[in-house]
């Protein structure tokens, strides 16, 4: 039965593609070819240069090889031949119809007589945009297609090559091919806050992935837009959570919504659904995961059609996009007033940072007497704000890294870094020349002086500020120690404001100081590379008569250390605890999984995790981080370093230090949060010294309410407090392999969130009862907990404690 409904959509398909889409300009060519070559009965012209295209008269040879990538690949034929450019050269179009186009590239690199394409370096952009930076071939035995849709406003396109560093540049196909004007519009939502954004329109996309949910994967021949879209099932994170879906039914398209060229009817007639036998629980969402460059800004369309509902107002479902909500309780026939009804919706993410995870998500809303499910049939992530072209290129590597809405910086002087690190320790001294910092919201924008060094904003994004110590003595009143505001092993760290008022904090090692030059330069060069809302961010530096300062953006409520304890202000919520550590969380993450070693920071404490004026969460002091094992070993051989309470035993005993180490440190900073007292206190009797030595015991006997912050009586759901506190146990495992990923962590935490806002409006009396249900009604639940949802919270790691002695007092029943 479900081979003959998928050959029905097949059908649909292809009938579907009978009144395709008509492409004015329609350039295929086999680059190094003479002749044509046919794939997906589409012709690819031998690169044969006459009346309708040109090649410049940069000297290029024309390649040929007998090899074929390792694994048949679609369109193999294509990758046997290629153009070869010794310099700058360039393709020139003639344009009939203007508006956007689809350039596609396909690489894959050979040895032709001297010339070896697997070491070729280049550029390759248009008029307006550079679509390729510095681009490798990185795997020699797989081919790469790349497809971006430019907006030409001229009467020819011109494809420039541009070979780097005495290297050569090579394609061995391309396209150029029109669409239709409204397959982009200019307008699309934001997260956080859900907003309007308009400017899609004129912008250079570039496809990151194309995916058909629920069903086969999509060649060009089958898309009225030769575009091709990959099955889904590798990018699920949890594979059970869903089920494919078909229908053969005849879809209805409605004006100012989807077409026959959004996506094709293969697209809209499959679909993932929750999984029937999960679905009962409702809780948890379907979730599918992608690694991206978040120094980039996307483009993440998301395609809906309602095709198993019997009537209408039946499906309602909520969906994510990261850790935002981007559509409270949707209901996919509102609008239209009918089913199998295709439709989409685009969202803009801005640049943020570096490399890292992105994840897509739809679940069950909270809207009762419909069904608990939730559907998507297909999602495109396109990029954009790549560089603006340079005309002046002419083969040698031009510096063309920040555009209008690229988020990244180019970080330049680190070679020189190295170099005075080596010289500053031969001469006793340091020298230094300004580098480019990352500023993330760029409080030192405004940073002035006589001099004529300003602090410029780019972006979001600041230039490192190298200040003159006369005007670091100035903004902290010479190092007054009524300005000090807290005490490291670097040194000191004061609170200064400059002569404009902004608000700094300034960070100044001592003479004494076991953390020195090494220390100082790490904490440079860390973040100079990284980027993100959950790290702290750093204005500048400075480096006269021998000193070393930091000078970071001022946190109005400090670290997180003085916030639990020994301060005036009112006691955190359990919901601001809970925040505070997904925050630091996050931050943590992006260090590990930020760049293919990953940095571990190797100092996670509670002292270390700052607050703004909203009590945002951001990682602080990086500078006895240190770069992840290469991806051949399981750690790095080191001294051991860090603070003392917050060591793990492993990284202790074997001096092999790993990201699980974090992990660790970061489970004793959790611990805090929930006892808010220190991790070691000298001053009380030897047995509870020690906050995981003593948690511990009294774990044992189940006793936990004894260490609990006294604070928290009668505001915690038990629910929470339980996940919250299974996942201390995990990350205080004896052994780095028994630990989570800090990742893992991230989402247990907003699950234990997730449970604190999804309070029963009539609790159950049972406490204990109510600690092990996890089928609550919920708004979101994280994927990671997918496959846990069903799971008893009280089993495996809260076997020994009993729920009803010590959860029971945490929460409030009264007035809910």
């Amino acid at each position: 039965m479900e081979k003959c409904v998928l050959l029905a959509v097949f059908i649909l398909a292809t009938v579907s593609c009978s009144t395709a889409f008509t492409p004015v300009d329609n350039y295929l060519i086999d680059c190094g070819s003479s002749t044509n070559t046919t794939v997906d009965g589409r012709n690819f012209f031998g690169d044969n240069p006459g009346s309708s295209f040109s090649v410049s008269t940069g000297e290029n040879i024309l390649g040929t090889t007998s090899s074929s990538p390792v694994a048949p690949v679609a369109g193999s034929a294509l990758y046997r031949t290629a153009r070869i450019f010794t310099r700058t050269s360039s393709y020139t179009f003639p344009i009939k119809s203007k508006g956007r186009h689809w350039v596609r590239l396909y690489f894959f690199p050979f040895t032709y007589q001297t010339y070896d394409l697997t070491t070729a370096s280049f550029d390759v952009q248009t008029q307006d945009t550079v679509l390729l930076s510095n681009f490798r071939v990185q795997n020699t035995s797989s081919p790469v297609f790349k497809e971006y849709s430019v907006v030409v406003n001229s009467d020819s396109l011109v494809l420039s090559f541009v070979p780097l560093d005495n290297s050569v540049a090579f394609v061995n196909a391309m396209e150029v091919v029109s669409l239709p004007s409204g397959l982009i519009s200019d307008d699309a939502l934001t997260l956080n806050p859900l907003n309007s954004y308009k400017g899609l329109a004129s912008v250079a996309l570039e496809t990151s992935f194309r995916l058909n949910m629920g069903g086969p994967v999509v060649s060009p021949a089958t898309d009225s837009l030769q575009r091709t879209w990959a099955s889904d099932q590798d990018f699920l994170l949890h594979k059970n959570a869903a089920i494919n879906v078909t229908t053969s039914q005849i879809l209805t398209y409605h004006t100012g919504g989807a077409t026959p060229d959004t996506a094709p009817a293969i697209v809209y007639t499959t679909a993932q659904m929750m999984s029937p036998q999960n679905s009962a629980t409702n809780l948890f969402n379907i979730t599918w995961q992608f690694s991206l460059d978040f120094s980039y800004s996307y483009l993440v369309r998301m395609h809906f059609c309602d095709i198993t509902s019997k009537a209408l107002g039946q499906l309602i479902f909520n969906v994510y996009i990261g850790t935002s909500l981007a559509a409270s309780d949707l209901d996919l026939s509102a609008q239209t007033q009918s089913l199998v009804t295709p439709r989409y919706f685009d969202f803009v993410l801005p640049a943020t940072s570096g490399l890292g995870i992105l994840t897509v998500s739809v679940g069950p809303s909270g809207v009762a007497a419909v069904s608990q499910n939730a559907t998507l049939n297909g999602l495109e992530i396109m990029k954009f704000g790549m560089a603006p072209a340079n005309p002046s290129s002419k083969g040698q590597k031009i510096g063309i890294i920040v555009g209008s809405l690229v988020g990244g910086i180019f970080l330049i002087g680190i070679i020189t870094i190295i170099i005075l690190k080596c010289r500053a320790k031969q001469k006793g001294q340091h020298s230094w020349v300004p580098s480019y910092i990352n500023g993330g919201h760029g409080t030192g924008s405004k940073v002035s002086n006589a001099t004529g060094n300003t602090l410029t904003s780019v972006q979001g994004t600041t230039v490192g500020y190298r200040f003159t110590l006369a005007e670091l003595q100035e903004a902290t009143k010479n190092f007054d120690e009524a300005c000090v505001i807290g005490v490291g092993g670097f040194g000191k760290v004061y609170k200064g404001e400059c002569k404009d008022g902004t608000i700094i904090a300034v960070k100044r090692a001592n003479p004494g100081s076991q953390q020195g030059l090494k220390e100082f330069l790490t904490e440079i060069d860390t973040l100079s590379k990284f980027r993100h809302r959950h790290l702290v961010s750093l204005i500048g530096f400075c480096d006269e008569q021998s000193e070393m300062i930091l000078v970071y953006e001022y946190m109005v409520n400090g670290t997180l250390k003085s916030r639990l304890y020994g301060s005036s202000l009112p006691s955190l919520s359990w919901k601001q605890r809970l925040e505070i550590c997904i925050g630091a969380a996050r931050g943590l993450h992006y260090l590990h999984t930020g760049s293919a070693q990953g940095i571990i920071h190797r100092d996670v404490k509670s002292a270390n995790i700052l607050l703004d004026e909203n009590l945002l969460a951001k990682v602080s002091d990086f500078g006895l981080s240190k770069t992840g094992p290469d991806l051949d070993q399981t750690h790095v051989s080191t001294a051991v370093k860090g603070s003392f309470g917050y060591l793990d035993p492993e990284y202790f005993r074997r001096q092999q230090l790993t990201q699980k180490s974090d992990v660790y440190s970061f489970g004793v900073v959790l611990l805090e949060v929930l006892c808010a007292r220190p991790a070691i206190d000298p001053s009380l009797p030897r047995e509870r010294v020690n906050i995981v030595d003593w948690a511990l015991k009294y774990q044992k006997k189940e006793q936990l309410a004894k260490v609990i912050d006294p604070c928290l009586v009668g505001t915690v759901d038990p629910r929470s407090l339980g996940k919250f506190w299974e996942t201390i146990l995990r990350c205080l495992a004896e052994y780095g392999s028994e630990r989570p990923t800090i990742g893992d962590v991230l989402w247990n935490l907003e699950y234990a969130l997730q449970l604190q806002e999804s309070i029963l409006a009539e609790p159950s009396n049972d406490s204990e009862n109510h600690i092990i249900d996890l089928s609550v009604p919920t708004s979101r639940v994280s994927p990671y907990e997918t496959e846990m949802a069903n799971r008893n919270v009280a089993s495996d790691h809260l076997s020994a404690i009993s729920a009803s002695n010590v959860f029971s007092q945490f929460m409030n029943n009264e007035g809910r």
